[in-house]
């Protein structure tokens, strides 16, 4: 996995979305496509706190645990 400060962007540089489960008052979670098949995620309510970094194949398999599809094999 590559080195957290080489994702370190300017939010104005990531394109930032948010679930269209969201609640009305944000409480949720944000994820940005990264360079190099990784994902940031940021808390909504705390935007300029920390974020994690996940490559793409870990991510996918969150959320296809969320989805319902179970842990990949």
């Amino acid at each position: 996995m590559r080195n957290p400060r080489e994702f370190r962007l300017p939010d104005d540089q990531l394109a930032w979305r948010r679930s269209s489960y969201s609640g009305a008052q944000g409480d949720c979670v944000e994820i940005a496509e990264l360079a190099g098949a990784h994902y940031a995620v940021r808390d909504s309510k705390n935007p300029r706190r920390a974020r994690l970094v996940f490559p793409a194949e870990e991510w996918a398999g969150f959320i296809g645990v969320l989805s319902g599809d179970g842990f990949p094999a």
